[in-house]
């Protein structure tokens, strides 16, 4: 299972959760309790480096 980042639409906090593609879960903002949160691919998940965007060459970022 994918890990996604949620980012509340209200206040931009980011949230991670572990879920299928397919799941259709409502997910509230634990910071200001709003239910507007827009779903994106964590950069876990798909392996950005958070220095260069890029992949870490060393498969462990320093910045994570």
């Amino acid at each position: 299972m994918p890990i996604f980042e949620y980012k509340c639409q209200k206040c931009g906090y980011k949230m991670d959760f572990l879920e299928k593609n397919s799941a259709k879960s409502k997910h509230v903002c634990e910071k200001c309790g709003s239910s507007e949160m827009q779903k994106q691919f964590s950069d876990f998940s798909v392996g950005k480096c958070k220095a260069s965007g890029d992949s870490c060459p060393t498969g462990t970022c320093p910045f994570s």
